[in-house]
């Protein structure tokens, strides 16, 4: 892999997620693929209205909340992009693993799916921001993920919550109904709790446990 794949051309601004995502559709065509957690409309629109012909993954752990496959749905019925939803292998099945094993549970349901969905592809999209917690603090733009052996694309990574709302308000796009209920992130049900006023906004992911991260976004290999 190239320097040049991994950084950000020169006549592009880090916060200019539109032209970032065009970028990447024109660099790498029918070798991009976007996974998205559905938590936010933003990034959805964004790839669906400037790379169009990129898949957009849904990573199906068999615990998503239903408001989530929801408004999945309901995105891809109105944008009108190319959903494809990713499920574990047939031999797992819904089990109290998560109570027991999260570890496991997430490498099973999330981090092998994700394996699959990016067999092929050159480059990735996600959504990570610097926002988001002091683990994603200093999420470059583009970057090498030499673990996936892929190029890591996060148009949105210098964008605050702030940010988030205006283009949701300026676009009138709708909103995962559970941001309203006091989730600022959002994951599988069993995992996932309304986040207090005061608290960090991924305190209610595996709360109680020292994990932080699904294990997506760090450096995993299955």
């Amino acid at each position: 892999m190239s320097t040049a794949a991994t950084e950000l051309p020169a006549h592009l601004d880090e916060r200019d997620a539109a032209g970032i995502i065009a970028w990447a559709a024109g660099e790498f065509a029918d070798r991009l693929v976007f996974t998205a957690s559905f938590e936010d409309p933003v990034l959805v629109h964004l790839v669906a209205e400037h790379a169009p012909r990129t898949p957009i993954v849904l990573l199906d752990t068999q615990y998503l909340f239903a408001e989530t496959l929801w408004f999945a749905q309901k995105l891809q019925a109105t944008l009108g992009f190319d959903l494809q939803v990713v499920r574990p292998l047939a031999e797992v099945r819904p089990d109290d693993q998560w109570m027991t094993d999260v570890e496991s549970c997430c490498h099973r349901r999330k981090v092998e799916p994700l394996q699959r969905a990016l067999s092929g592809k050159a480059a990735w999209i996600t959504g990570i921001r610097r926002v988001d917690g002091p683990t994603r603090a200093d999420a470059p733009v583009v970057a090498f993920d030499a673990a996936r052996d892929i190029v890591k694309i996060n148009p949105l990574a210098a964008w605050s919550d702030g940010d988030l709302a205006s283009y949701i308000i300026e676009h009138e796009l709708p909103v995962n109904p559970l941001t309203e209920r006091g989730y600022p992130s959002i994951g599988c049900w069993p995992c996932t709790r309304p986040v207090a006023p005061g608290e960090d906004k991924r305190a209610g992911r595996w709360s109680g446990q020292a994990k932080t991260e699904c294990g997506l976004h760090v450096g995993e290999k299955s």
